[in-house]
């Protein structure tokens, strides 16, 4: 189930960016990323889902240092969850402006 786009990011930097973060009356379930290669070379991404904060490394980590080949999309299938309004969903590029992320689901009311 792919559900409604809920959020979109190109970093234009290396450093981690926080993409989604539910509000107190806010329930997300991401049920797909769509990670696009806009560049003609391998990039590497990260994903991170904190539940409760912003820690950004490996105890949060999804999807870390994945090679992706130039000009090409993964597409992955997710079941996460997010309740809390302190959590948040980031990523990470090993290169700026090269890779777009795409998070599809359903926003629910709490």
């Amino acid at each position: 189930m792919k559900g409604s786009q809920l959020a979109q990011s190109h970093p234009t930097d290396t450093n981690n960016a926080s993409v989604i973060s539910p509000d107190g009356s806010e329930v997300i379930h991401i049920t797909e990323v769509t990670v696009c290669n806009t560049s003609s070379s391998a990039v590497t991404y990260r994903i991170f889902h904190d539940e409760d904060g912003t820690t950004y490394d490996t105890t949060t980590a999804r999807f870390y240092d994945i090679s992706l080949p130039g000009n090409t999309t993964d597409v992955l299938e997710t079941n996460w969850w997010m309740r809390d309004s302190t959590g948040n969903l980031a990523v990470r590029v090993g290169t700026g402006s090269t890779i777009t992320f795409t998070f599809d689901g359903e926003l629910l009311q709490a």
